[in-house]
């Protein structure tokens, strides 16, 4: 958020504050007007009393402590896992479950990888063995395979048939007499 909507929100708060007193004298009733809870109410109340407009403004709402957080040493671990080898959650929780007695789920990986911005791989390394195996067919002009392999189809099919272009020749035929005359 920017400074000036946070400097509305803290206005705001306090217009609510000022209605009780000066307006309607009833906070349920100032509530209901404002689209707002008894209980949001008297929050704000109470910042406003201790710490004036700094206590109108909005608190991070992140715990001070958290005991079930990663440990330090699995996150390197993770980070080196994916530097080094390339591997992708599914395989990291793995690898840690098997050779480090580390339970950590995909999801729980994934998270951080993508808290740490390493949850893509670098486009040089992305797909690699899916490059090796297909391989994108492209020729210089366009139908060059199909007109070609179009010719290649009739002539296996009529090989042996008289053709009425090649004067009532089988293509077996003309290939023969070409190959005896090269000048025809």
């Amino acid at each position: 958020m920017t400074e000036t909507e946070l400097e509305r929100r803290v206005r705001r708060r306090l217009a609510v504050l000022r209605h009780v007193d000066e307006v309607s004298g009833n906070v349920a009733a100032t509530c209901r007007y404002y689209g707002i809870s008894r209980q949001c109410y008297y929050g704000w109340l109470r910042g406003y009393e201790a710490d004036g407009l700094d206590g109108l403004k909005d608190r991070s709402q992140r715990p001070h402590h958290s005991p079930r957080a990663t440990q330090a040493e699995v996150i390197e671990k993770i980070i080196w896992l994916r530097q080094h080898y390339h591997f992708g959650p599914a395989k990291i929780a793995i690898y840690l479950a098997r050779y480090h007695d580390v339970t950590i789920s995909v999801s729980g990986v994934w998270r951080i990888l993508k808290r740490l911005g390493l949850n893509r791989l670098p486009a040089s390394q992305r797909y690699q063995r899916r490059a090796l195996r297909w391989k994108r067919y492209e020729k210089q002009r366009p139908g060059h395979l199909f007109t070609e392999k179009v010719q290649e189809w009739e002539d296996y099919y009529n090989y042996h048939r008289p053709h009425g272009a090649l004067a009532g020749q089988t293509p077996y035929e003309r290939l023969r007499q070409k190959a005896q005359d090269p000048l025809s």
